[in-house]
């Protein structure tokens, strides 16, 4: 595990570590990024005290689907902030496909999968110690409710956690990892409106998830899309 004071992306520095032969397991955590960013290329905002980190894993023969280490991620980080959450607040935190966490309705993180032959990047944001205002969705930090942890910390444990998801991941299967996914999420049900990346808008109910990991969207006539990618909004 590393930290430096500031770097452009996480992501892009353990990328080009992979390429120099990095092994599977690292960790780098940034104090600032300066070109930050989430899913489909949108800016992440990197305000300090909050975390910003990057791992590596590399693909083998036999592993499930690598989209499907969303799911790992999403576990190991809800299974994270709820360890330091107060007990009596720990039933807010569920998780919203693709990948993110929320926190009384409210975004406290995203993850952000890319891959380069066995290579695969998972960068995770946390807001810990603050938030971005006057976004298009509401957006919660870990300090509103509670003294946040240092980001060294919380990525101390998240990282024992993600290896120990990333174990069942391969020793288990997928179903598993989905099923608890599933578990920790908006219920089977919920009202759902998409946005793909074509730019359609669809409504409908979350109707789970596909044994890779894709949203499963039941429209009004019925009818059942699967989704690789997309905004999801819960109505």
């Amino acid at each position: 595990m590393q930290t430096v004071a500031e770097t452009g992306s996480t992501n892009d520095d353990v990328m080009a570590l992979a390429r120099k032969g990095e092994a599977e397991g690292f960790w780098l955590r940034a104090e600032r990024q300066h070109s930050g960013r989430g899913r489909q290329g949108r800016a992440w905002d990197s305000v300090s005290g909050n975390l910003f980190a990057s791992t590596l894993v590399r693909l083998g023969e036999g592993d499930p689907p690598a989209a499907s280490l969303a799911l790992v991620a999403s576990l190991a980080l809800i299974d994270t902030v709820r360890a330091f959450l107060p007990e009596d607040l720990r039933d807010s935190v569920l998780l919203k496909w693709p990948n993110d966490l929320l926190l009384d309705g409210a975004k406290l993180s995203g993850i952000l999968l890319e891959r380069e032959g066995d290579a695969v990047v998972v960068g995770i944001g946390v807001n810990l110690a603050r938030h971005p205002e006057s976004l298009d969705r509401p957006v919660a930090s870990l300090s509103v409710h509670m003294m946040a942890p240092s980001p060294d910390i919380f990525l101390r444990d998240l990282s024992g956690r993600f290896a120990a998801w990333l174990a069942r991941w391969r020793a288990e299967g997928v179903m598993v990892v989905r099923d608890a996914w599933l578990a920790n999420a908006h219920a089977t049900g919920s009202a759902l409106t998409v946005h793909d990346p074509a730019g359609e808008t669809l409504k409908g109910t979350f109707d789970g998830l596909t044994d890779d990991g894709a949203l499963r969207l039941r429209l009004a006539d019925g009818a059942v899309r699967v989704m690789h990618a997309g905004d999801v909004f819960l109505i």
